[in-house]
């Protein structure tokens, strides 16, 4: 990839798209300008045919003719528009993207066939001396993207629309913008923004008609699919875009796919068409990884956001651009991702039973026909969040503690961080402090070396020894999902400052009344704050908060209000109220805990009849909860899963399993028979895992040894565990 790269720049520099203040530069942008459209028009076939569709692609928008009429009649002689900040340059502000839009409007408006505005004089007259105005100020932002990355891809877009009408001075000077977007930037950086620079590159290629330049484009682009233990696609098929070891599978990650799926169908049936086997990579990426990390492949998951999330609307419905784009270019998994296009369309149900957990993410999702959950959390391998970069997702920093989202439909958390208490975070256990620390301060490198997750594809479980980054406060704390439900327990909580720890159950927007079963008594709870006691379970939005042993709990259902710029500095974002109704239900630990604890359940897609009739039978037995062992039994379902903070033993009724190390274990059974075996390792450290199981069983799963040890009546298992990029994954044996 790297040579190709440096190809790559060594012909971009010869082409004047890197180096923009060299003579070369200068040299060929004369060359270029002063060609005649017919001798630009040598570029072959396929690279006109690119071009083509490129452009067809940026004339598809509709052309609103009053916003078109309002452009040209209230653009100012000195090459401006009204409403502008055009000398406001930070992070925050940069209103001059406007201007950008603006003019990417009126070229869209002159250029396409039947628009109100094609050819009209006035309307180029006004995007002639706007496109000037720019070019004789060449605005610059504090932040580098929009140096490197808008502000090129705005431009380049402009000029593909307008070639024929572009002066020699604007096409020189445009250019030399768009060729800020090279593979020598800044943000060209493997597995990040380098696919989407590649892209911008490439239009500057078809500008030119430059087939070399396009050529290696596609290259560098096709080198891009890969897998890596860097920056970009993991082994697990999450994504990190820095060594910070944060997902961002569903910020930069999706960009990432959109990036290498448009281009792909931009230069099907073309000698530049990409090879099958990026392809199908990228496919796999994006059933099994993005849409995975999506509620029913529909939502973004709150849990694999990042600051993004504290942005309005970053939760939308996402639409069917990206698999469409996917089916036209392979025919690879083509059957999985129409089921993406139809379940956002709404043409079928969500159906998937899945359990997932990437290990390189310390992510687990639970994907159940109605009802989705998640689990993030972070590793002494990681941070535990992302810089708060551009003054966004400025109270992010408890999110990685242990973030436990529960969706119905994928809207329950719809723009409500506004309104959010950031120390109230769902599935956290968090000190209750008077204020967060500065953003400065949020992002930090995680102390847990015990964080990690089992599957065997259908059911899971995480857990941490949760060591705070913020704060004297540890904990340790599980997760064990299965068809029905989801059981949370906590133990080993202990702070060291004389503050209040809070477990938060969920604070999500309250859609409908809240009844609560306490004392014995069913009650429908009346709006605002209440503190219960002896509580059996509460139900809101069809989701129960059940706890197997009655407990005193918090709740409020209540309007809350908060602000946007509470959040999010940008400019847009303001000190405007926002209020929300709420659903917030928490545990209070009391001031300074000491081997504090909790237990509760989640039970989802559930009803008031349905509920006292589910508890009853629910087959959910809680075995241990204590600072060495965490363990639970669905005698329902035929499972037993255990975390093993140290050498231990679960006793599971009238059976028993060991383990010589810490880890996770989970066990399926069918009747009184053992069926498999799934282990992994939380610290990422260990080569083999060692448990001995009662009674006599035999593998024949690779990887796995069976010892039988008569004396004890037990059965020794090793596993050889996944090194290297895979370590963490889990693995299962078969009987």
């Amino acid at each position: 990839m790297y040579m190709l790269r440096n190809k790559l720049n060594a012909l971009v520099v010869a082409a004047s798209l890197c180096c923009v203040c060299s003579e070369v530069f200068a040299n060929h942008l004369r060359q270029y300008t002063v060609a005649s459209q017919s001798e630009r028009i040598l570029a072959d076939k396929d690279l006109e045919t690119i071009r083509t569709r490129i452009i067809n692609d940026l004339l598809q928008p509709a052309v609103k003719k009053e916003m078109i009429t309002e452009l040209i009649t209230s653009f100012r002689s000195d090459g401006t528009w009204p409403g502008i900040n055009y000398k406001d340059s930070s992070r925050t502000g940069f209103e001059h993207r406007i201007h950008l839009e603006n003019m990417l409007s009126l070229a869209r408006g002159v250029r396409k066939t039947g628009s109100p505005f094609y050819k009209d004089s006035k309307a180029k007259q006004t995007l002639s001396d706007a496109l000037n105005f720019w070019l004789k100020h060449d605005f610059r932002c504090e932040n580098w993207w929009w140096n490197e990355m808008g502000t090129p891809q705005w431009m380049i877009n402009i000029l593909l629309l307008i070639d024929e009408d572009l002066n020699e001075y604007q096409r020189a000077a445009g250019l030399k913008i768009a060729g800020r977007a090279n593979l020598e930037a800044f943000g060209a950086r493997p597995g990040g923004d380098l696919l989407p620079i590649a892209g911008m590159l490439g239009k500057q290629a078809l500008f030119t008609r430059d087939s070399d330049v396009l050529e290696r484009v596609i290259e560098v682009m096709a080198s891009e699919i890969q897998v890596t233990t860097g920056r970009g696609i993991k082994p697990d098929l999450s994504f990190h875009h820095r060594t910070d070891n944060v997902i961002s599978t569903l910020t930069y990650g999706s960009s990432f796919a959109s990036s290498f799926a448009y281009w792909g169908v931009k230069i099907a049936g073309t000698r530049f068409k990409f090879p099958e086997p990026a392809l199908r990579l990228l496919i796999d990426y994006y059933i099994d990884g993005i849409s995975r990390s999506m509620v029913h492949g529909i939502y973004p998951d709150p849990g694999a956001e990042n600051r993004d999330m504290t942005r309005m609307n970053a939760l939308r419905r996402e639409g069917t651009d990206l698999p469409e784009n996917l089916l036209k270019i392979s025919n690879y998994r083509s059957k999985e991702l129409q089921h993406i296009v139809n379940l956002r369309n709404g043409k079928v149900l969500p159906s998937s039973n899945t359990n997932k957990f990437f290990w390189h993410s310390s992510y687990l999702v639970h994907d159940r026909p109605t009802w989705f959950a998640s689990v993030r959390m972070h590793s002494s391998r990681s941070s535990n969040m992302e810089q708060p970069h551009n003054d966004e997702g400025i109270r992010m920093h408890h999110f990685g503690d242990g973030a436990n989202f529960i969706s119905r439909r994928g809207t329950e958390y719809y723009n409500i961080y506004p309104v959010w208490n950031w120390q109230m975070i769902p599935g956290t256990t968090v000190m209750q402090k008077d204020s967060l620390p500065h953003w400065k301060e949020l992002a930090k490198k995680g102390k847990s070396s015990f964080s990690g997750g089992a599957s065997d594809g259908r059911y899971g479980m995480a857990a941490i020894d949760l060591v705070s980054v913020h704060d004297p406060l540890g904990a340790k704390k599980a997760w064990f999902l299965f068809d029905n439900e989801y059981l949370c327990l906590g133990t080993d909580i202990t702070a060291d400052k004389d503050l209040p720890v809070f477990t938060t159950i969920n604070q999500t927007l309250l859609m409908t009344p809240v009844v609560a079963k306490s004392n014995g008594k069913q009650t429908v709870l009346a709006t605002g704050d209440h503190k219960l006691t002896n509580v059996s379970w509460i139900i809101h939005d069809s989701v129960a908060y059940v706890f197997p042993e009655p407990a005193d709990i918090n709740l409020f259902n209540r309007e809350t209000t908060g602000s946007w710029r509470n959040i999010n500095h940008q400019s847009w974002a303001t000190d405007d109220p926002v209020k929300e109704d709420v659903f917030s239900l928490w545990i209070d630990h009391g001031r300074k805990p000491a081997m504090s604890g909790y237990a509760y359940m989640v039970v989802p897609a559930t009803s008031l009849e349905a509920l006292d009739r589910y508890t009853a039978k629910s087959g959910i037995r809680i075995i241990a909860n204590n600072p060495e062992l965490q363990a639970v039994m669905n005698t329902s379902a035929g499972i037993a899963q255990m975390v093993f903070y140290t050498r231990g033993e679960a006793k599971l009724f009238n059976s028993s399993i060991s383990a010589e190390q810490p880890c996770l274990v989970m066990v399926s059974a069918k009747g009184n028979t053992l069926s498999s075996v799934t282990l992994s390792d939380p610290t990422q450290t260990l080569k083999t895992l060692r448990v001995y199981l009662k009674g006599k069983v035999v593998t024949r799963t690779p990887g796995f040894k069976t010892t039988w040890h008569e004396d004890t009546g037990r059965t020794l298992l090793e596993a050889d565990l996944p090194q290297e990029g895979f370590a963490g994954q889990s693995v299962t044996a078969t009987f």
